[in-house]
């Protein structure tokens, strides 16, 4: 994590005291949040992010700040202040109130806080298991980004110590959902599937934009419902994230999965097109306003 961090709409120093056990948000993982690619400067994706967000906090009666604008102008100048031009940015907002736990004198209704880090380099490939009964894709919650993550990160650690770079998390149905922090696709041939959100899975913005703003000439995306069969016999799995982009998968359980095809290179090369132009895009705009 960089140096400096925004708490409401002040840059602060990570280490100074800013939060409270009072703030009941932070005993309960009562929050949303978000995390979102700085790329050449730019916000990638920005108002996605917040629109997910804003979804998010309204199913869970967390009040969000009122005007996305001004939270960006704020995120770019904690950007500047960490020279965190090509970075992840993690953006939260953590409700105060609500509870017996709730401290006195807390004032605001919710918190809002930002802080960036190096970009992680993730390899060629990822080795993933499965975690059955990981996701109730019948939840009122089922698809929020919600701050209660610990499930999330124990089922990451232990696949870790068995050898594996991230989990597969099984529906209530044996379907396939998600990773823990990723989104799921297979190819075969020039078909290429993700499971649906009745799945259980999170709305990724990277998910989102392949679905419905990348096209490749030759290929077609869609969603369907899949079982781990269908991710074993494909020709392709690959997951995709805010921080990965599109990362092959090289192994299931110990079977090999065929990585080297067309289709997630070809998605992978209009992906980062579309992230090169939304970038030269929102530049010219800013330019113009300026």
């Amino acid at each position: 994590m960089h140096r400096f961090v925004l708490h409401n709409e002040e840059i602060r120093d990570a280490s100074d005291k800013l939060l409270a056990p009072g703030q009941v948000g932070l005993l309960s993982g009562w929050g949303v949040f978000s995390t979102l690619r700085v790329a050449g400067g730019v916000l990638f994706a920005f108002e996605r992010h917040w629109a997910r967000m804003r979804k998010d906090a309204a199913a869970l009666r967390v009040p969000l700040p009122p005007d996305p604008e001004l939270v960006r102008r704020k995120l770019l100048e904690l950007v500047e202040a960490n020279q965190a031009f090509d970075a992840t940015l993690r953006v939260v907002v953590v409700r105060n109130t609500g509870g017996m736990w709730e401290g006195p004198g807390v004032g605001r209704s919710s918190d809002l806080i930002a802080l960036t880090s190096a970009t992680k380099e993730w390899g060629s490939g990822v080795r993933l298991c499965y975690t059955p009964h990981a996701r109730y894709a019948a939840g009122e919650f089922a698809g929020a980004k919600i701050l209660s993550w610990a499930m999330n990160l124990t089922w990451l650690e232990k696949a870790q110590i068995r050898g594996f770079d991230e989990t597969i998390l099984l529906n209530e149905r044996g379907e396939v959902a998600e990773c823990t922090s990723a989104n799921l696709f297979a190819a075969e041939g020039d078909r290429v599937w993700t499971p649906p959100l009745s799945s259980g899975c999170l709305p990724g913005v990277t998910r989102e934009l392949l679905l419905h703003e990348i096209h490749v000439p030759g290929y077609r995306i869609e969603e369907r419902a899949l079982a781990p069969a269908d991710l074993e016999r494909a020709d392709e799995v690959f997951i995709t994230s805010t921080t990965r982009n599109l990362l092959p998968v090289v192994e299931i359980e110990g079977r090999a999965i065929r990585h080297s095809g067309p289709a997630c290179a070809a998605l992978q090369t209009a992906f980062a097109a579309y992230v090169d132009a939304y970038v030269a895009c929102s530049k010219d705009a800013h330019a113009v306003r300026r």
